[in-house]
C-alpha cells in the first residue's frame, strides 16, 4: 500500500464527513493524516476484525477534537464502513464530536476535556507492565496536541510516567504550533518543548511529521528504549494538503461551507492524481 496515496484519501474523507455535518474541527485532522495513516496502515498491532483481540496496541486521543482523522482512518482500515463517516456529529450518529467510547467501542477512550488523555494512557502502560511484566510488546500510543499541553494535568501524568520508567508508552505531540484563539507562542510559549520533556525524564524525538519514513523511524527508536517513556514531536502543517487552511489557526475550530469544500477536495484529488503517477 502507498501512504502517501491512503493518507491523501483520508484527508478527502475528513473534508467530506466535516462539509456534512457543517461544524468541526478541519486544521488539526488535515494535519495528522500522515502520522494516522503511518500508524493504522503499518506500526500498531490491531486488528479491524476483532477490536477487542486482548494483544493489541492501545492508541489513546487526548485531543479529541481532532476525531475525524482518527475515525476516517478507523473507517479506511476497516473498523466501520466509509459511508458511516457522513453522520459525523450528527443526532443518534456513533461518530459524535469528541470520541464516545460507549458509542464507538472500538475506541479506547472517551475524550473531549483537554490534558486527560496522557494520565489516562499512563495508567494503561502501568496497569500492562503489573499485569504482563517488564517482556509484554503491547505499547500504549498517546496523541496529544500542543495547545493542550497547556494544561497542567500533562505534566503531572509527564512526572508519573518518568518515574515509573514506563518505555511502553509512546507520546506523540503535534506540534502544528496553532490553537483555538492563535498561535502557541502568543497564546502560552511552549518552547523549548523538548528541555522540557527531558526534564521529566522522557525520551524525546522530534521528526516531520509528514514524512512516513522519520515516523517510522521514530516509533522503532521509541520502542528500542528500555529504561524510560518516550515522546516523539511531530512538527506539522495544520491544514496540511489545502493550501488555503494550511497554516492558519482560524481553521482550528470550524468546517468548510460547499464551496470551500469543492476547493479542498479539487486540490486534493488533483494531489492524489499525481501522487499515485509518481508510483506507477
Amino acid at each position: 500500500m502507498n501512504l502517501e496515496v491512503k493518507a491523501n484519501e483520508i484527508r478527502e474523507s475528513i473534508i467530506e464527513m466535516l462539509l456534512e455535518a457543517g461544524s468541526g474541527h478541519t486544521a488539526g485532522p488535515l494535519g495528522m493524516a500522515d502520522i494516522f495513516t503511518a500508524l493504522y496502515f503499518g506500526i500498531l498491532n490491531h486488528d479491524p476484525k476483532n477490536p477487542g483481540w486482548p494483544e493489541r496496541d492501545r492508541l489513546v486521543l487526548s485531543n479529541g477534537h481532532i476525531c475525524p482523522v482518527l475515525y476516517a482512518t478507523m473507517a479506511h482500515a476497516g473498523y466501520f464502513p466509509i459511508s458511516e463517516l457522513k453522520t459525523l456529529r450528527k443526532f443518534g450518529s456513533r461518530l459524535q464530536g469528541h470520541p464516545h467510547r460507549e458509542w464507538l467501542p472500538m475506541l479506547e477512550t472517551s475524550s473531549g476535556p483537554l490534558g486527560e488523555g496522557l494520565g489516562q494512557a499512563v495508567g494503561m502502560a502501568l496497569a500492562e507492565r503489573i499485569n504482563a511484566g517488564r517482556s509484554s510488546g503491547k505499547f500504549i500510543y498517546c496523541m496529544l496536541g500542543d495547545g493542550e499541553l497547556d494544561e497542567g494535568s500533562n505534566w503531572e501524568a509527564a512526572m508519573l510516567a518518568g518515574k515509573e520508567k514506563l518505555h511502553n508508552l509512546i507520546a506523540i505531540v503535534d506540534r502544528n504550533n496553532i490553537q483555538i484563539d492563535g498561535f502557541t507562542e502568543d497564546i502560552m510559549p511552549l518552547e523549548s518543548l523538548r528541555n522540557k520533556w527531558e526534564a521529566f525524564g522522557w525520551h524525546v524525538l522530534e521528526i516531520d511529521g509528514h514524512d512516513f519514513t522519520e515516523i517510522a523511524a521514530a516509533v522503532s527508536q521509541a520502542k528500542d528504549i528500555f529504561e524510560k517513556p518516550s515522546v516523539i514531536i511531530a512538527h506539522t502543517i495544520p491544514g496540511k494538503g489545502v493550501k488555503e487552511f494550511e497554516r492558519k489557526f482560524e481553521w482550528h475550530g470550524i468546517a468548510p461551507k460547499k464551496e470551500e469544500a469543492a476547493m479542498a477536495l479539487k486540490e486534493l484529488r488533483t494531489l492524489g492524481g499525481k501522487i499515485k503517477s509518481e508510483h506507477e
